[in-house]
């Protein structure tokens, strides 16, 4: 194999003429022709998230990566409001741990990793700290839960609230309707589903929205949203030196999306988690989460008690298979398997009988005779015995 094939949630497999847009002519970013290509950006993301009307809508591109691009947001948009951090995650701690460095009125309603967020809670969480802002992940990759945005959409508008989602790993997967969702800025990044390089992020929001931030106090210099907005809304430009040649394999990336289809787009991307998903069911493994909370981008593996994860990487990568392996209260208990990118399906055969071949071998090599008074010898496979404490550790 002369690549990498990348099953994880990103970076991924980028499309050959991806790679190809970043030996683009160089050009430079304070001309025209850079101007000309952010417009074209902006106009493609804003048919990437089927805005109807787009009049309502900006989208500025930051170079960083998504976790910039939430920063922008977070330092930007609450001044001295409250704000409330719903989270089930990683990603949902860690939209926490930077509202708490720019925002003194920041509340958290936390859920365990891997847990259904509860509609009543929120709710409750709502009404008795009288919030103003919510903020919260869309796809938590920690776990591969998708997060229901339309419902909390709801609660926001009924409660008068703003909603602010990080949608990093799921634009690009998963259908996220700002104007029905009610949603007044979303973050995400070029790497994942998007299927472009790491390096550039962005964040799609309300015009309205964005011309209110002029009045909020500054609390971040290279992550100032309002001067994003304002150099793209006045001069087709970026405040600060951009990476330009991500920027026209973003716009390649985007333009590819948009040729399939969005929703075709979509359609393969569940199709290929579900080969994957029935392929390792097939091979007696069990997954973390219902598949009906499962994203579209990546399966979170509950890793049978004889096998160590690292070991089981490291043989996949011999074969150069990339995944991922468990964070924090999940670290040594399960791997991800991503299946954005350049996967073809003979790709996702190929890793399924990798995988198959994989297990066997610690198969063989944990199966002992077992002798019983009275009885023959005989093998016991212990492929079917998981940690039962994994969700515990996690609440």
């Amino acid at each position: 194999m002369d690549k990498y094939l990348l099953f994880t949630p990103g970076p991924v497999n980028v499309a050959k003429n991806v790679r190809m847009a970043i030996y683009q002519e160089d050009i430079c970013h304070r001309e025209v022709d850079f101007d000309r290509l952010l417009q074209r950006i902006e106009a493609k993301l804003l048919k990437l998230y089927e805005i109807q009307n787009t009049a309502d809508y900006r989208a500025v591109v930051i170079t960083g990566s998504g976790t910039a691009a939430n920063e922008a947001i977070l330092s930007s948009v609450v001044g001295d409001k409250s704000i409330l951090i719903i989270s089930n995650g990683e990603f949902g701690e860690r939209l926490q741990t930077i509202s708490k460095i720019h925002n003194k009125n920041t509340f958290l309603l936390e859920f365990g990793w891997g847990e259904r967020l509860d509609l009543g809670k929120i709710e409750a969480c709502l009404k008795e700290k009288a919030i103003d802002i919510i903020a919260m992940v869309h796809h938590e990759t920690s776990s591969g839960m998708l997060n229901p945005l339309e419902e909390i959409g709801v609660l926001a508008k009924a409660n008068g609230a703003m909603l602010i989602v990080d949608c990093v790993s799921s634009a690009g997967a998963e259908v996220i309707n700002m104007e029905k969702f009610h949603i007044a800025f979303c973050s995400s990044s070029s790497s994942k589903a998007i299927g472009s390089y790491p390096g550039l992020s962005f964040v799609v929001g309300k015009t309205a929205e964005f011309e209110k931030l002029k009045n909020l106090p500054v609390k971040s210099t290279y992550l100032n949203l309002d001067k994003y907005y304002q150099f793209i809304k006045n001069h087709s430009q970026t405040p600060n030196t951009p990476a330009v040649s991500l920027f026209f394999a973003l716009e390649q990336a985007l333009a590819n999306i948009l040729n399939e289809g969005v929703s075709h787009r979509f359609n393969i991307l569940k199709q290929r988690a579900e080969t994957l998903r029935q392929g390792m069911s097939a091979l007696g493994l069990k997954f973390l989460i219902e598949r009906k909370d499962m994203c579209s981008v990546l399966t979170t593996v509950l890793v049978p008690l004889h096998i160590n994860v690292g070991g089981l990487r490291q043989k996949l990568r011999e074969k150069s298979i990339i995944i991922y392996e468990g964070k924090g209260c999940f670290k040594n208990k399960v791997f991800q398997v991503g299946n954005i990118g350049e996967l073809s399906f003979d790709d996702i055969q190929f890793f399924l009988t990798s995988l198959k071949n994989i297990l066997l071998e610690f198969d063989q090599a944990e199966i002992k005779p077992i002798v019983s008074p009275g009885r023959e010898a005989s093998n016991i496979n212990h492929n079917q015995k998981y940690r039962e404490d994994t969700f515990d550790v996690c609440r």
